[in-house]
C-alpha cells in the first residue's frame, strides 16, 4: 500500500529511468550479447518496475505515469520474451567488425596456444637449418624455396615487370583458394581432438621458422622482409585464426562443459567455428590480392622500405581491430 504518492514516484523514478535506459541500449544494438550480471540486474529492473505498476494501479489521478510504466513493462516483457535469433537478419558489416572480433577475444586461450604451437615449430625449423643445412631440402618442399637465397634474389630482382603483369590475377585466385584450403584443413582437423589440428600449425611454423633462418642466414633478411611482411601480416594471423578455430572445436569435442551432452556442446560451439572461419576466409582473399599484387614485385619495382612499411602497417591494423572493433556493442558489466 502508499501512503505518500510523491515520495514514492520520486523514490522509485531512478529506477524506471535505469530501465528505460537499458531498454534504449538494446534498440540500438539488438545483436548484442549481455552479460550475466547484466541480464540479472534486467530481470531485478523488470519485476521491480512491474510492481511498482501493480500498486499505482489503485490511483486514477496518476493515469499518465501509469501509461509511462505500462510501456516500460510492455517492452521489458517484449525483450525477456524475445524469440529472434540473430543470425535471420543480415548484417554483414555489423558481423565483419563486431561478431567476427569478439569471438576472437572470447576465445583467447585457443588463439595463444594456436600461436604457442606455431611459434614452437618456427624455432624448430630455423634450429633445424642452421644446425644441418641438409635439412632445408626435406623442411622445404617447394621448388624456389630449394634455391639458394642469394640465386632467388637474383633472379627475382632481375626478373622483368611483363613477366609477372599476365599472371597477377591468376596469382591471386591461387593464393586465395589454397590459403583458404590450408586454414579450413586446420580447422576441421579440431576434429582429431586437436591433435591435427596441433599438427599442422607445427608444421606451418616449421616451414617459416626454416625459410627465416635461411635467408637470415644469407644476409637476405631486407628481402625476406619485403616479401613476406606485405601478405604474411595478415596470412599468417589468419592461419593462427583457422588454428583457434580447430581448438575451439576440439574443446567442445573433449567435453570442457561436462554437463553437456556431446550434441549440446558441438551446437553451442558451432556458431563461434563458423564465424572464425568466415572471418579467416576473407582475410585470406586480402591476403591473396596483395601476395599477388604487391608482395611479387621487389626492388628496384617496388622499394622493400615500402613493402615492409606497407606489411608493418597491415599487422598494427588488424591487431587494433582484433584487440578493440566491436567493443561497444558488447554489454560490460555493472558496477
Amino acid at each position: 500500500m502508499i501512503i505518500d504518492l510523491q515520495k514514492f514516484i520520486a523514490s522509485e523514478r531512478p529506477y524506471w529511468t535505469e530501465l528505460e535506459g537499458v531498454l534504449r541500449d538494446l534498440d540500438r544494438a539488438p545483436l548484442r550479447r549481455m552479460t550475466l550480471p547484466a541480464l540479472r540486474r534486467f530481470h531485478y529492473l523488470y519485476e521491480r518496475v512491474s510492481a511498482d505498476l501493480a500498486r499505482l494501479a489503485t490511483f486514477g489521478a496518476e493515469r499518465e505515469t501509469r501509461t509511462y510504466l505500462e510501456t516500460l513493462v510492455a517492452r521489458a516483457y517484449g525483450e525477456t520474451h524475445e524469440t529472434r535469433r540473430a543470425g535471420h537478419r543480415l548484417r554483414p558489416l555489423h558481423w565483419f567488425f563486431a561478431v567476427f572480433p569478439s569471438t576472437v577475444r572470447r576465445h583467447a586461450g585457443a588463439l595463444r596456444l594456436s600461436a604457442a604451437v606455431t611459434v614452437a615449430g618456427c624455432l624448430f625449423g630455423a634450429l633445424a637449418v642452421m644446425l644441418d643445412p641438409d635439412a632445408r631440402e626435406v623442411l622445404m618442399p617447394l621448388g624456389r624455396l630449394l634455391q639458394h637465397p642469394d640465386d632467388r634474389v637474383a633472379r627475382e630482382e632481375s626478373a622483368l615487370d611483363d613477366e609477372l603483369e599476365g599472371s597477377k590475377a591468376q596469382g591471386a585466385a591461387w593464393y586465395m583458394t589454397h590459403n583458404t584450403r590450408v586454414a579450413i584443413g586446420t580447422m576441421a582437423m579440431g576434429a582429431t581432438w586437436g591433435i591435427g589440428t596441433g599438427v599442422l600449425l607445427f608444421y606451418n611454423g616449421t616451414l617459416l621458422g626454416a625459410v627465416a633462418a635461411d635467408y637470415v642466414a644469407a644476409g637476405q633478411t631486407r628481402f625476406l622482409l619485403g616479401w613476406l611482411l606485405p601478405h604474411g601480416s595478415v596470412e599468417i594471423p589468419a592461419i593462427l585464426l583457422a588454428g583457434q578455430a580447430g581448438l575451439v572445436l576440439a574443446g567442445a569435442m573433449l567435453g570442457r562443459r561436462r554437463r553437456m551432452s556431446f550434441k549440446a556442446r558441438l551446437r553451442a560451439a558451432g556458431p563461434d567455428v563458423v564465424t572464425l572461419i568466415f572471418g579467416v576466409a576473407l582475410l585470406l582473399v586480402w591476403a591473396g590480392i596483395v601476395e599477388a599484387f604487391l608482395s611479387q614485385y621487389h626492388a628496384p619495382t617496388i622499394p622493400y622500405a615500402i613493402k615492409i612499411a606497407f606489411g608493418a602497417l597491415e599487422l598494427v591494423l588488424l591487431t587494433v581491430f582484433l584487440a578493440r572493433s566491436g567493443r561497444k556493442a558488447e554489454c560490460t558489466p555493472d558496477t
